[in-house]
């Protein structure tokens, strides 16, 4: 994780010499009256009205108390949260950080006036300051959840052999149900897929001597295209909206992929027999900022949502929703929502320094001097999934 957070702050830099006064929005300095609406872009499961569950429900009630309606829109990539913010419209948007630092270089969001969002304090320390949203010191938003991308897998396939390694999604195989893997995986539908194909390398062919999935040189970068054109051979779709995911585990015959904890807790809700794992290659993983486009027409339920966010009871209740790690440590312990200590350990909030969190590739990063920038990763990911 120091080498991830090495990565960042290197990218954060590239990035502070490459746009000189990144922002072009001036730094809120009060919050006044709301203006009655703010619209956010957020990935599946973040902001819940209890529609999907009613047991889980942080908006109606900050409607009722600011006047602020909350209007949502889903994105299932990071590349459309940029193309979406891009657009403009929105006020907010939860980005990851293979996103977050692109927004900040594009001037798409503004600096967070962190004086103006009394729960700041409450912030978990390892994300106060974290490089895919801070930048010369400038915060760029609030933390909001983190967590790995894990494998999610059919506890009947797998019998009484569950996976301990990615290879189930990577290599042709037979599964303990004696049935070929081929066509029974899915990988995500997105470019930074690549960087978990680096991840897989740096465990099974050290001697590419990659050191961040996210810095590959042309070497490690066609290696991890090649092995990428192999899983294209078995994957039956690629995936990148969480409930059709959910729906093919449930009717496709879909056995092991990538995922996120949201949907292997709604597949075990509806007994579906799923179980999830983060694998002995380690995995990568997203840690989400809300972010505050530079031209919000709303800004000031924008910053009444931000504090909202950081509550602890809206945090707890995520954490058990999502699957994933607050970002109020409180949020664990402290009784006001449904999450437990032991519920944020099952969620892996001791395993901080073990996930390559997402950020987006650069050409000059820290760990050799020329890599492989994410347009490339973008092209060529859309030519493996044609099948080039």
């Amino acid at each position: 994780m120091k080498k991830m957070l090495n990565t960042c702050t290197a990218m954060a830099l590239a990035l502070s010499v490459m746009t000189p006064g990144i922002a072009s929005a001036e730094m809120m300095t009060e919050v006044g009256p709301g203006e009655g609406q703010v619209n956010i872009v957020a990935w599946a499961g973040y902001i819940e009205r209890g529609e999907t569950d009613k047991g889980f429900d942080w908006v109606t009630k900050f409607e009722e108390a600011s006047g602020c309606k909350v209007n949502v829109k889903t994105a299932n990539t990071s590349d459309e949260m940029v193309a979406l913010m891009n657009e403009g419209g929105f006020d907010l948007v939860t980005a990851s950080g293979d996103a977050s630092l692109r927004l900040i270089a594009g001037k798409r969001v503004q600096p967070v006036n962190t004086d103006l969002i009394p729960s700041w304090s409450t912030v978990d320390d390892r994300l106060k300051n974290a490089p895919w949203h801070t930048v010369d010191g400038v915060h760029y938003g609030t933390p909001y959840m983190w967590g790995p991308n894990v494998l999610m897998y059919n506890t009947e396939a797998f019998k009484d052999s569950p996976p301990t390694s990615w290879n189930v999604v990577f290599e042709e195989m037979n599964l303990p149900d004696g049935k070929s893997n081929k066509g029974r995986v899915q990988a995500y539908d997105g470019p930074i897929h690549i960087a978990d194909a680096a991840q897989y390398l740096m465990s099974h062919k050290p001697e590419l001597g990659i050191k961040s999935p996210y810095e590959l040189n042309e070497d490690q970068y066609k290696a991890a295209l090649d092995l990428l054109r192999v899983q294209r051979t078995l994957v039956g779709r690629y995936w990148h909206d969480a409930f059709i995911q959910i729906d093919d585990f449930k009717n496709e015959g879909v056995v092991a992929s990538g995922s996120w904890p949201f949907q292997v807790n709604l597949l075990k809700g509806d007994n579906v027999p799923v179980a999830s794992v983060i694998p002995e290659e380690g995995a990568t993983g997203w840690a989400d900022t809300t972010m505050m486009h530079a031209d919000a027409a709303n800004p000031n339920c924008s910053y009444m949502w931000m504090e909202h966010s950081l509550a602890s009871n809206l945090q707890s209740d995520l954490s058990v929703w999502f699957g994933a790690n607050p970002s109020v440590p409180a949020a664990c312990t402290d009784g006001r929502g449904m999450q437990t200590a032991e519920g944020c350990t099952a969620n892996g909030l001791d395993d901080f320094e073990k996930i390559n969190f997402w950020t987006t590739p650069v050409s000059k990063c820290a760990s050799q001097g020329e890599c492989v920038p994410y347009y490339r990763w973008v092209s060529d990911y859309i030519g493996v999934i044609g099948g080039r």
